[in-house]
């Protein structure tokens, strides 16, 4: 088991390093090769009506006008260890991890992700409790009764969930809970602040992102337990004289679980990286609002920041996927 943990986390270190050179060429390298040339590329970084000093200043900070290998060496080297950047009369320090500096707004990346990530991490996290008790349920039962009411109700509910768009069912969340019967509160507040405002604040977000992906969930389950439970080890377990709660979680459940923990680590990764569409009809200023922002005003240094955490996201997620498929399946760690 330990050497089969060492085997995945080196695995995902180079994974990490292969798509931090990716997102280098991406904003770095792809530029140039359409075209662009050094100065043109660091304008983009400053914004409108930039002077000749300011697009030198960048240039010259971000190395714009040296080669790739030693761009890109000073890429890595201000996300390990920090950045300097000189400014003309100032200079600042840019702290390690060094996610760029925005030219435009005059602040680190970092800190500005760092204090939007508890907003995102308490929308995925509790979004994520929802839908997997629901869909996991839902799933299961249907399986166990096919054809039944219960089955063809949750299946239909979940076909709505997956179809409707998260920009529709969240506004009428909003228009019925929020603003109609003024149930739920509006105004995010830090669950350190006022636990009960926090939770309040946030269901309405919980449940429209537990119904979209609780729908997935549900349909995921259903299939594999009615796979799983044809089995002939299920026969066998039945034919032990294990009682059917046992049979169905411990043997049935469990053998369905690995394309579950395949999709909920890419999902969960995903959106730790930011809830776009969810944050910004909640107005809830996370790390997908963030971005949004970014892209609106064309700063292309938040937009790197957000884009190389979401991958650390994604990356580090799959890594625990990796180690929970051992956990749930020996054979696999025996591999």
């Amino acid at each position: 088991m330990i050497s089969y943990i060492i085997r995945r986390t080196i695995a995902a270190v180079i994974l990490l390093l292969v798509v931090t050179a990716v997102t280098f060429g991406i904003f770095f390298i792809l530029p140039k090769l359409a075209g662009q040339t050094a100065d043109q590329l660091a304008q983009q970084y400053i914004g409108k009506n930039p002077t000749p000093a300011d697009i030198a200043a960048v240039k010259a900070n971000l190395g714009l006008d040296q080669p790739v290998y030693v761009q890109y060496w000073e890429f890595i080297k201000g996300i390990v260890s920090g950045a300097t950047y000189d400014l003309g009369p100032t200079t600042v320090q840019c702290n390690a991890p060094c996610f760029g500096y925005s030219f435009k707004d005059h602040l680190e990346v970092w800190p500005q992700l760092t204090e939007r990530l508890p907003v995102t991490l308490s929308l995925a996290v509790g979004a994520a409790v929802l839908w997997l008790l629901g869909g996991i349920a839902a799933g299961v039962i249907s399986a166990l009764k096919p054809g039944s009411l219960f089955d063809r109700s949750a299946m239909g509910v979940a076909l709505a969930g997956v179809s409707l768009p998260m920009f529709f069912t969240g506004q009428l969340a909003l228009l019925l809970f929020s603003y109609k019967l003024e149930i739920f509160g509006r105004t995010y507040v830090p669950f350190t602040e006022n636990p009960s405002q926090w939770a309040n604040t946030l269901f309405l977000p919980w449940c429209s992102l537990a119904l979209l992906y609780s729908a997935i969930y549900a349909r995921l389950t259903r299939s594999g337990m009615l796979e799983t439970m044809n089995e002939d080890f299920i026969r066998t377990a039945r034919a032990k004289g294990l009682r059917e709660r046992k049979v169905v979680v411990r043997h049935g459940l469990r053998a369905a679980l690995t394309p579950l923990v395949t999709v909920f680590g890419m999902d969960i990764g995903l959106l730790l990286g930011g809830a776009v569409i969810t944050e910004t009809v909640f107005s809830l200023h996370g790390i997908g609002e963030y971005a949004v922002q970014s892209i609106t005003a064309n700063d292309l240094p938040p937009i790197l920041g957000v884009t190389l955490l979401a991958a650390f996201f994604v990356v580090f997620m799959n890594l625990v996927v990796d180690l929970l498929y051992a956990t749930i399946d020996p054979r696999v760690r025996l591999s």
